[in-house]
This record gives C-alpha cells, structure tokens and sequence, in this order.
C-alpha cells in the first residue's frame, strides 16, 4: 500500500471525549493508542520520542518495557504479536533509533505479522535540513512496511492511530509505520476521539468466491492422491479450528512450512510435520508424488520448493489465500480462490466429504514416515544438541511457548519439538534474522506472564542481542534460554562443509562462557558439556522462577553430529535430498532398484 500523509478526518463528534480540555500531542497519542487496546510497548527513547515516554509514564492501561536495543523491541513486538494475534507495538526516536527497527520491521513483513511501529521525527519546521539525528524513515522503510504515515497536524493523530491498527491486522497482516515530529508532539490541541474509519484505497477481498470454492471442492473430490500444504496463514484469525475440521472430515494428510507449525497437530497419524529444506523426507517426497496439493496460506518459498520447474510436476493445484498478489507468484495454480482462509475453509469443508479412496495413497505415506524418520545418534561422550531439544519438550509444560533464533538450532527444534498448538513458535522464518530468539521469547513472556517461555537459540543469534538479557533482570521477565553452544555458525559452517571443502569462511566465534555473561547482568545460569548433566540441568532451569541461561556446550566435530539432517540443496529437488551423510534419495532408492 503506498505511504502517505495523515488523512483528515472524515467524521467528527459533536463532544469530544477530552472534556473540551486541550492536550499535548504526546497525550492524545497515547490515549489513542490506548483506545485501540494496546496494553504493551517495547521502546527506547531519545530526543525525538521523549516527550512520548513522558506520555507513557502517566498511562495506566499501557505498560512501557525497555528493551537495551531497538533491534531487540522490534522482535519483541514480533514475539508479542505472533503469540497474541494482536499488533505487536514499539518506539524508537528517530535517526539511528528508527533505523534500528527495520530489521524487526522487515521480519514483520516477510511474516504477515501486524506490527505497529511508532517514531520520534525531528521538528517538522527543520525536515529536510539534515537536522541533528535526522532520517527519512518513511522513505527508508517504504519497501518494508504495508503502510506508513507522517503526522503533520495533531488533530489527526486519533485517526491515523485507528486506521494503523486497522491496516496492521487485516487482510494479511504487516507492519506500519507511524512518524510523529517532535513540535506534533509538543504541541495542544482539543482532540476528538471519536473517529470513523474511512478508507476507500483500502478495501481489501475477504470473501472467497462461491465458484471457485465448488471447482475446488470438485478437485478434492477427484483426487486420488491429495495432500494439504499449510502455511502461517492458517494459524492468523483462529483459522487453525477450521483446518482441523477440513481433515478430520476429509482424511487428507496434512504437511506444513516452518511458519505453520502448530497449525495441526503433529503428534497426529496424518501429520507429515515440516516439509521443505531441511523438512521430514517423508512430507517431500509426499508433496512431490500427490496428484493434488491443497495449498493454504503459503507463498511457495524457495525453502519448500527448491527448483521450481521440478516441484510437483504432476500435481494440480489449489491455492487458498487472502493476498491476490501471491496466487500465480511462484506457481501457475489451478484453482484460486483468494479471500480469508475463516471464510474459505468451513465453506470447502461443507463442499466435501470423506475421501473413502485414498486409502492406499496414506497407506504409501505411512511406510514412507517409517522408512525416513527424523533421527540422530547419541554419544558417551558429548552431548547432542537434538537430544537436548527432545528432552527438553518431554520436561516443559504442554503449552510452553518457545521461541528461536536462526541457524542449525533453529532447524533442530523445528524438527524435533511436537507443536500442537497455534502460536506457540517464535521463528524469523522468511527474513531469518539472527538474535530474534531472545528478544521474541520476551516479548511472549510479557503478553503471558504464567506461561512457560522457552528460547533454543544458537551462540552466534544469541550474542547478537544478548543485551536483552538486563531487560529480562530489570524487568522481571522469566524467560529460559537454552544456548546450544558450539562456538561456530554453525549453519554457514555446514554449507562450507558441503560445498567449500570445508574452508572455514570466518565462521568460528570460538568459546564463550555465557554462564558468566549472564551472572554479570544478574541472570541465574550454568554452563554444561556432559551427555549425563543434560536432564538434572534442565529441570534446575524450568524449576528457576526468574529468567535463566543454560549454556549448552558441544563440539562443532563431525558431519553426523555437525550437521541438520535431512537437506536438499537450494535449487535442487527432493530427489536430491542428503538422506544421510553420503547419498542423495535418487542414489538410496537406485541402491534399492527404485525408479522415481
């Protein structure tokens, strides 16, 4: 959508809501930010947003949690929106502090996740002077956001606050940017409150039509060997029930990308868990042998497709999703139907039925889970990281929410954690931003105090915002990081394994003790490297009531240790999965006399 300045006001009541009083810009923003339920902000302030966190400080309704980055309350608001559902909101001043957001802003994007982001801009009489700290932030994030505003007259601010929020959470869900000059904010005015949205050049399509909902369901019906494809699409507006619903009428098997897990459960007989790169071999070569793929939410990634032109050369397709622009993106599809998944699913649920013939085709799937399950090797001598995660899960309350950063921990844990709830994973997925983990958990914790929050992060994500970890402190925020720590980068490091003759390209960080780290910023940690430490230290950090750090070290040694394992090759096909350390499936199933 294209930016643009504060609308004026199409409506205005007759008694505004402020008494007749005048009040400051700061005020009235925060008010406004209040009317629309915002009960939690993650900012940093500086010249330009002070007059807002004067503000703050006098709100009862919003709590004002401090991150030591800006970076860091970007993801938080991320981690607070991916487990609520709600707009995810932080503040930064603006220079060097709004710049500090994109990354989180752009994590929003890739990942439909609303987010409101607020700046302090300098004086609107200095703009484009090159004033002390100043930055076109609309300018520099047009690329980023979904919308974006410049405040020019305080008496807009309630409006372009209602429409933000608006903006953020329907049709797919993204980032705004809300720009407020510091004389806006100084300045007074008698606001009026009551507001009404207006806005013709945002109308977007929720209703799926009825047409293409009947050859769809005529599709399914067809199929002899259908397969659902879900995405993070499935999981925003509670859609998670309704899918449900669709396969246990249908009896369809059920694979999901990295952003979707949790959307089915998949301790289920029909869940294929994740597919794509590093996904089950079983859920890919599914995908690539089914004569239909239901695809919902999804934006058919490079991740899960690999080289296009070889995935699902024989299938057809359906795609259900809300953004018009990702339907024939990547793949021609056969039957669209773009609208609201809400919407479109109980429809297409009332237009099937049981699928009676497809017996042999989850017979077929089933002896594929067996003959390529996920697995690893446990050793005497040091610990495995997936053994780790696994133990971790059976110990943790069942509905833990655990967050990420990126790299080979972050894979781990989506293969080897059982989600089987919605939003209750935390993961950069599109963007696949490093130190996303920390910041994400906290603010998970925040929007759920009693809930048990986990971060599985990775030593390189984990010091990219480890600062956070005096935010947790100060705070009070209870957050229980596991670092599993094998002094590389460790994913950069694998693919030089597999395609640099292991030339090792600045990717060794050597040892850190972040027990000691953490100790410093008053946080409760130890630090582990013995396979038998693994479960009495886990159960000492889950039993912790403030935050913790469990350092977990391990050698970054060999390939069946060293490595996330399955892996297909960027812009290769399945058949070119490293099922193990030395052959691809075609060279497995040419051994067997298999011919795919």
């Amino acid at each position: 959508m294209a930016t643009k300045t504060a609308p004026k006001k199409t409506q205005k009541s007759a008694t505004p809501k402020s008494n007749g009083l005048p009040m400051k810009g700061r005020d009235i923003l925060v008010r406004a930010l209040e009317n629309v339920g915002v009960d939690t902000i993650f900012g940093y302030p500086g010249g330009a947003s002070m007059e807002i966190h004067q503000g703050l400080t006098l709100s009862k309704k919003i709590r004002m949690v401090l991150p030591r980055h800006e970076q860091g309350g970007s993801y938080a608001a991320c981690g607070y929106a991916r487990c609520t559902g709600k707009a995810g909101v932080c503040l930064a001043t603006s220079g060097p502090g709004a710049l500090n957001l994109l990354t989180g802003i752009m994590d929003a994007k890739m990942d439909s996740i609303p987010m409101v982001a607020i700046t302090g801009q300098v004086p609107s009489t200095v703009l484009g002077s090159d004033a002390f700290q100043e930055t076109d932030i609309m300018g520099s994030s047009f690329p980023l956001v979904k919308h974006s505003y410049l405040v020019q007259d305080i008496n807009d601010i309630p409006q372009v606050i209602e429409e933000a929020f608006h903006v953020a959470q329907t049709g797919r869900p993204g980032p705004v940017l809300v720009d407020i000059p510091k004389n806006i904010q100084q300045q007074e005015t008698v606001p009026n409150f009551d507001v009404v949205l207006n806005m013709p050049s945002y109308k977007p399509n929720v209703k799926p039509a009825p047409q293409q909902l009947k050859k769809a369901a005529h599709a399914i019906m067809e199929a002899k060997r259908p397969l659902i494809y879900a995405g993070g699409g499935t999981i925003w507006g509670d859609t998670h029930k309704d899918l449900r619903k669709f396969v246990k009428k249908t009896g369809i098997p059920i694979t999901s990308t990295v952003m979707g897990l949790g959307s089915y459960p998949m301790d289920d007989p029909l869940s294929l868990q994740m597919l794509g790169m590093h996904g089950a071999v079983y859920a890919n070569i599914a995908i690539n042998h089914a004569d239909l793929v239901i695809a919902l939410g999804v934006r058919f990634d490079d991740r899960v497709t690999g080289k296009l032109s070889e995935f699902c050369k024989d299938a057809r397709f359906i795609h259900i999703d809300i953004d018009a622009t990702e339907i024939n993106k990547n793949i021609k599809v056969d039957v669209p139907v773009q609208g609201d998944l809400k919407l479109a699913l109980p429809k297409l649920t009332e237009l099937v039925s049981k699928k009676k013939d497809i017996g042999p085709w989850v017979k077929q799937i089933d002896e594929w889970k067996k003959e390529f399950p996920f697995h690893y090797d446990l050793s005497d001598k040091d610990i495995v990281p997936q053994h780790v995660i696994v133990e971790c899960q059976k110990l943790a309350d069942e509905d833990a929410i655990v967050s990420v950063g990126v790299g080979q921990h972050q894979m781990w844990t989506a293969q080897y954690w059982r989600f089987n709830q919605p939003r209750a994973w935390l993961c950069s997925s599109g963007l696949g931003a490093m130190g996303f983990g920390l910041p994400a958990a906290m603010g998970a914790q925040v929007a759920y105090p009693k809930r048990q929050v986990i971060n599985i992060d990775g030593d390189g994500s984990f010091l990219m915002n480890i600062q956070e970890l005096q935010t947790l402190k100060r705070e009070q925020i209870p957050v229980k990081t596991i670092v599993l720590n094998n002094a590389h980068l460790g994913m950069v490091a694998q693919w030089e394994d597999r395609f640099y003759k292991s030339i090792r390209g600045h990717t060794f960080l050597g040892d850190a003790d972040f027990r000691e780290i953490a100790h410093a910023f008053g946080v409760k940690a130890e630090s582990i490297s013995k396979p038998e430490e693994v479960v009495p230290a886990l159960k000492r950090m889950l039993k912790h009531k403030g935050p913790y750090v469990l350092d977990v070290k391990y050698p970054y040694n060999d390939k069946s240790r060293g490595h996330v394992m399955p892996m297909i090759p960027a812009n290769h096909s399945y058949l070119d999965t490293l099922v193990d350390e030395t052959h691809t499936l075609r060279e497995y199933w040419k051994k067997k006399g298999i011919q795919k």
